[in-house]
């Protein structure tokens, strides 16, 4: 069949099998793409010919242990130039830059899954892999039925247009449609995931059904079955846990200073809810940089100066630190709503907060864990202080499900209730066990996973 299609279709034949693989190929899969009818000496030299060929279009087609792979930051514009020659780039350069769709999904054994969740993820898989295990806890913890998954596409959708977004977002959802659904993988928003992208999968699912479909993805605009409350949801949830440590600690919440490291989605909302209900904001930051005032930030003015600028620097009602700074600072509370990694056994000995609340995934390293619990500080761990967001995404999805839409009081109470209860189980088991928060809310999660695992039992 091969042969009679001649060498120039059947080098097509491979590049498109090249690009759509997600792994290399090995010899045994290219010879049965062509039925077993070209050999192996054959399928060598049109390798070695498309090589040649995509050297010259800034590709690089490698041989490793198990097969061949195409390493290539353009691959799909490559592509499309090899195709179509005469015709000019249809995509930017950004979307030519688009390396790879990551999605991980985790062994289900208490319900529906979070599923592939965000269009601009990191670009490294194992922080992929470490994200589909925190997804995983956080749901249990929070006991929701979900299960736990993370995925997306390496991308910069900053330097994109709104049109090559939306095509990217519907090319993405429909190769993915086999795996989601309503009672399958629900897909939720993160790092660069605006509601309107999750109103693309969801009318583009919902256009290869034939009707609307929307519990088939969660952070929707209001306007298509999307929740509300869902935007603060995850810095709403991160303020009723603190609350539950200040009343534990005998803490006022009246005048207690907070530092919020990060002024994105999690951290601007969280500055917001905590300086309305009586926190005083004393020091924020964003990547450029921070400001801090020891009599409170007007909160208002600096949302609106970072709407302006892009940034919390510059503005005028507090004094320029580092985000270091912001980490060190003499604060009651310290939220860390952006970045892994930032608290570490170098600076967690001068960390002055008495709580720290992780609204971030991941920002303390297991050392400085140690070094906190040890001075007394409380650490409300990420499972637990940022579990507002899936957990209002669980009440969105269950709102479709049921086409009854709640008030958002309801959604905010029936919240606290949720993220109250999971506190207190993860300080009864911490202080079973003696141990910090993190492993208290770790013992309950899996736990729950380990008992939903026993019952379910093993098939076949």
């Amino acid at each position: 069949m091969a042969l009679e299609l001649g060498i120039a279709d059947a080098k097509i034949i491979l590049e498109t099998a090249l690009l759509a693989s997600p792994a290399p190929l090995g010899l045994h899969d290219l010879k049965r793409l062509f039925n077993d009818e070209l050999g192996a000496d054959a399928i060598r030299r049109l390798l070695d010919e498309l090589r040649e060929d995509w050297s010259g279009r800034g590709a690089e087609l490698v041989c490793v242990a198990s097969g061949w792979r195409l390493q290539t930051k353009a691959a799909y514009q490559v592509y499309l130039d090899r195709l179509n020659p005469e015709k000019p780039p249809r995509y930017s350069r950004a979307v030519q830059e688009t390396l790879a769709i990551i999605a991980y999904r985790q062994p289900v054994t208490r319900g529906d899954i979070e599923g592939v969740r965000g269009v601009a993820v990191s670009t490294q898989v194992l922080k992929t892999l470490e994200a589909r295990g925190w997804m995983t806890w956080k749901c249990a913890l929070a006991n929701i039925p979900f299960g736990g998954a993370k995925g997306g596409i390496i991308c910069n959708p900053k330097a994109m247009s709104m049109q090559e977004l939306e095509h990217l977002t519907r090319r993405f959802t429909s190769e993915i449609s086999i795996i989601i659904g309503p009672e399958k993988d629900i897909p939720a928003p993160d790092v660069y995931t605006t509601p309107q992208i999750m109103a693309w999968i969801m009318d583009t699912f919902s256009m290869q059904h034939g009707y609307s479909i929307p519990g088939v993805v969660t952070g929707k605009p209001i306007s298509i079955g999307g929740s509300l409350g869902r935007d603060k949801a995850t810095a709403r949830g991160c303020m009723f846990v603190v609350d539950e440590a200040m009343r534990v600690l005998d803490l006022p919440i009246e005048g207690a200073r907070v530092a919020v490291q990060g002024f994105g989605n999690a951290g601007l909302h969280a500055a917001a809810l905590m300086s309305a209900a009586g926190y005083r904001i004393v020091a924020a930051s964003d990547s450029q940089g921070g400001v801090a005032n020891p009599n409170g930030l007007d909160v208002r003015g600096l949302i609106s100066h970072k709407t302006e600028t892009g940034s919390v620097t510059g503005f005028s009602g507090g004094e320029r630190i580092s985000n270091k700074e912001l980490l060190e600072c003499d604060c009651d509370v310290l939220v860390p709503a952006a970045l892994e990694k930032v608290i570490t056994a170098e600076n967690a000995a001068r960390i002055k907060a008495k709580i720290v609340a992780e609204a971030a995934n991941g920002p303390t390293l297991p050392e400085a864990d140690r070094i906190l619990f040890d001075r007394g500080i409380m650490v409300l761990p990420d499972i637990l202080a940022n579990a507002g967001g899936v957990t209002v995404s669980y009440f969105e999805w269950v709102q479709d499900l049921q086409e009854n839409f709640w008030e958002e009081s309801e959604i905010n109470e029936r919240l606290k209730k949720k993220m109250v209860r999971a506190f207190h189980e993860t300080r009864a088991e911490a202080e079973r066990y003696k141990v910090d928060l993190r492993h208290g809310a770790y013992a309950v999660a899996v736990g729950r996973v380990a008992e939903a695992t026993s019952v379910r039992g093993l098939y076949p």
